[in-house]
């Protein structure tokens, strides 16, 4: 079935009337509990949470950045979960794009915060206070595999312990050089994934992508039922052709990923830069892969067989967003929900919502919210219905001015609620003058009451340029939405961040 949105409702400011709507009558009140701003700075990254300061409530972790180029002193911030204050914050040489692994690495029981960005920046900042346990330095320029790590660090995700410290390490991608120009292989060099030990940040080993290309997607690491440890990894850019690549771990720790098996192929000009997702669509017990090429083909793939479950393709689209995995159809498959931008970057002309059903890849729903933005929806049951709902923040402006336009600009963000199951949509928050292009919103129980916290970013937008930043705003919602079930999938890649739909 395609469905269509039957109405847009919007309920101006705040969400009160829309979560009324969403979970019926109750007694506990919604409430904006506080409203961070920042001045000049702004940011792409996506919240982390995990409680800094030991008060039972769980804080909010940001990269965030001036305009490209330009240091920082607000690189990284921590806010208090109860009150928005800052806790700390960490300077940045560029803009800190990555969203935070968290990980124990001093030992004193409080997750310290892993996080990369443009121009080889990455740092493990101590939780409690922000200060840097060890910062990343380019490598050596002779080693004929490190002297490519010397670009962007992108999303990382934790890997079992490697070198028996008790801690577990980190894999990263490093590639894609800025200022190399669209549709020309000149000064493009290939992607580095690498193993990193958390500890000191050393490297543990590193090896360059099995095509040569470069590599913009964050990879993943998964364990399957067989003991299997497995890490995906993709290559190709938005006007360049690339591949989605699986390969064991040892494989990357004995710089062989020659041995990688090819598990998808774009070969129209894109590549793969959304990270896959990982869920059980076959009911094998196996986690499957799902993932979404630059040109928007989408591709289920066995994780047991490594064989192509099914595919699918949105034509005239492109599409750097991930999937949110969530129960949206009637059986109980996972499905999966993203964005997809109208026309060819940066000259791009809308936006379309699409559902696919996980069971067979069907395209079940889709609608033309807004104009494109980068930011990944997160999804969970706010009616009690069984079904989840998806959040998504989208922009409305004139999508045909396109990315470059230096014309007015007149901006309005929403932050939305998508009930698939009854063919509606609520404004949760909306905010003329405002865009979010980059930042997925973080649902969850953040003071653990039992009750849904919504984190959720917007950034003022005064003049014609859309990717600039003159201020941002971070606002915390406790909602009335009791939480019955766990929260799958509350953030940028999953509640865990690591990609897997458990």
């Amino acid at each position: 079935m395609h469905s269509k949105l039957l109405k847009f409702q919007n309920f101006g400011f705040y969400l009160l009337p829309a979560i009324l709507v969403l979970s019926g009558c109750v007694s506990k009140k919604t409430s904006v509990v506080w409203d961070q701003s920042f001045q000049i700075i702004g940011s792409q990254s996506s919240p982390r949470v995990t409680d800094l300061n030991a008060d039972g409530i769980d804080d909010v972790i940001m990269g965030a950045c001036k305009n490209e180029y330009q240091p920082t002193e607000e690189g990284v911030i921590a806010l208090d979960g109860a009150t928005g204050h800052t806790i700390w914050v960490s300077d940045a040489p560029d803009q800190v794009y990555g969203s935070a692994t968290l990980v124990d690495i001093t030992g004193d029981q409080t997750l310290d915060v892993v996080i990369g960005g443009r121009w080889a920046y990455l740092r493990a900042l101590n939780g409690k206070t922000g200060e840097t346990i060890w910062n990343y330095n380019s490598p050596d320029s002779t080693d004929p595999i490190l002297k490519y790590a010397k670009y962007n660090f992108y999303n990382s995700v934790l890997v079992p312990d490697q070198n028996e410290d008790g801690i577990r390490d980190l894999l990263i991608q490093n590639g894609g050089n800025h200022k190399s120009k669209p549709h020309s292989s000149i000064d493009r060099y290939p992607g580095v994934l690498m193993l990193m030990d958390n500890k000191s940040g050393g490297i543990l080993a590193a090896d360059t992508m099995p095509d040569g290309e470069e590599s913009y997607m964050s990879p993943l690491y998964f364990e399957q039922p067989d003991a299997n440890q497995w890490i995906l990894f993709g290559t190709g850019g938005e006007t360049m052709s690339g591949h989605l690549y699986i390969a064991s771990l040892s494989d990357l720790k004995n710089r062989s990923l020659s041995k990688a098996r090819i598990l998808a192929t774009d070969s129209s000009g894109h590549g793969f830069i959304a990270p896959p997702v990982l869920a059980d669509i076959n009911k094998d017990g196996f986690y499957d892969i799902i993932a979404i090429s630059h040109s928007s083909r989408i591709f289920a793939i066995d994780g047991k067989t490594l064989t192509l479950l099914w595919t699918n393709r949105i034509p005239g689209t492109e599409s750097s967003n991930s999937f949110v995995v969530g129960q949206f159809t009637p059986d109980e498959i996972p499905d999966f929900f993203t964005f997809v931008s109208q026309g060819e970057w940066p000259q791009s002309t809308g936006s379309l919502q699409i559902l696919l059903d996980g069971k067979d890849g069907r395209l079940v729903y889709q609608d033309s919210l807004g104009c494109t933005g980068f930011s990944s929806p997160v999804a969970y049951d706010l009616t009690h219905d069984g079904s989840d709902e998806a959040l998504i923040s989208i922009n409305e402006y004139d999508c045909s001015r396109g990315f470059t336009d230096q014309s007015e600009l007149k901006i309005s963000n929403r932050l939305l609620a998508i009930d698939f199951k009854n063919h509606r949509v609520q404004t949760i928050a909306q905010h003329e003058g405002f865009k979010n292009i980059f930042s997925t919103p973080w649902i969850g129980d953040l003071d653990h009451d039992g009750y849904l916290d919504i984190i959720y970013s917007r950034y003022f937008s005064p003049g014609p340029d859309l990717l600039w930043f003159m201020g941002m705003q971070i606002k915390r919602i406790s909602t009335s939405i009791k939480i019955r079930k766990e929260v799958k999938w509350g953030g940028y890649m999953g509640s865990s961040g690591d990609g897997i739909y458990k």
